[in-house]
């Protein structure tokens, strides 16, 4: 059950990182084409896009996996392993949005690689999806009263809000993971059981409230730097709730290891968007600064002045 989990949070990391820069692709491109860098207008335009619906179909997949991996794996290892697809969407932007990795950049994604080893190695192999109901519906709550309020303020940032949004759709997909891991009427299948548990919900709603803001986010800001804040968001409170309330441990003296990899995956990752935002196209076409220089990208459009 270990190999499998690994295995599925790998799938989702691959798939959300792919997903990330196919979907800045198509919702950058809508976004120039109504004439405005986010609204409610220019990300359903996405829709319309090859390159975005692609990319949510992969984030299908990635719900998929990441969802598998919650439930077999201790959160602060799947959600870290999932987190990766910050490394995967910074070696894709090569190909696709023309970015250059230089060799701090590289230095960067071998820190996470190998706190992800280390990670690996110490977690336990145990993981209990048991939770009480009363758990559930904090869960629910807490994470419905973060989408609201989150939205507002998305709002009221308006152009300001890449950072901030990328963060609010870290912790949406956070909240989803925690109750991916908890779910009732999984295993033995119950439907009813299914859909009456307020982990369903709160499934729903960090999902859709994950995948909207995300969206509006990678129109506003450089994808690197979105990703970055969203992958602590994503990892650091999934990680906490599972060591805290869900039992999740490190094997018995390797809990050094737990915490220098876990540091050093968020370290990494947040490094490898700092260093690939510098020269990140899409930071400054956006705000309609001169471009730096870059590789030409291999998808035509993709670099579509505004």
């Amino acid at each position: 059950m270990f190999a499998i989990g690994v295995i599925a949070a790998s799938l989702a990391a691959v798939a959300y990182g792919l997903s990330t820069v196919l979907r800045a692709l198509g919702a950058q491109r809508a976004a120039r084409t109504q004439g405005e860098a986010a609204s409610a207008k220019s990300t359903l335009a996405a829709f319309t896009d090859p390159a975005f619906l692609m990319g949510t179909l992969l984030v299908m997949i990635g719900f998929f996996g990441g969802g598998v991996a919650a439930r077999m794996l201790p959160l602060f290892l799947s959600q870290t392993i999932v987190a990766a697809n910050l490394v995967i969407t910074a070696l894709l932007g090569t190909v696709l949005l023309g970015t250059t990795l230089r060799g701090r950049d590289w230095a960067a994604i071998f820190l996470v690689v190998g706190a992800l080893c280390m990670l690996g190695a110490s977690a336990g192999h145990e993981a209990t999806t048991k939770a009480s109901f009363t758990f559930h519906w904090w869960l629910f709550g807490i994470t419905t009263a973060l989408a609201v309020v989150g939205l507002v303020v998305l709002t009221l940032l308006k152009q300001r809000g890449a950072l901030f949004g990328g963060a609010l759709s870290g912790v949406m997909y956070g909240a989803l993971a925690v109750a991916a891991r908890v779910l009732e009427g999984i295993h033995p299948f119950d439907l009813l059981t299914l859909i009456t548990d307020p982990a369903a919900w709160t499934i729903a709603i960090g999902g859709a409230v994950a995948f909207y803001v995300q969206t509006v986010a990678l129109q506003l800001g450089p994808v690197n730097a979105v990703t970055a804040v969203l992958v602590v968001g994503e990892t650091g409170g999934p990680s906490i709730i599972g060591v805290l309330f869900l039992g999740d441990k490190a094997v018995d003296g390797l809990q050094w290891m737990a915490y220098v990899g876990f540091v050093g995956a968020i370290v990494g990752a947040v490094t490898v968007a700092w260093l690939t935002t510098i020269d990140d196209p899409s930071s400054s076409t956006t705000a309609g600064a001169a471009e730096p220089k870059r590789r030409t990208p291999l998808l035509k459009g993709a670099d579509t002045a505004t």
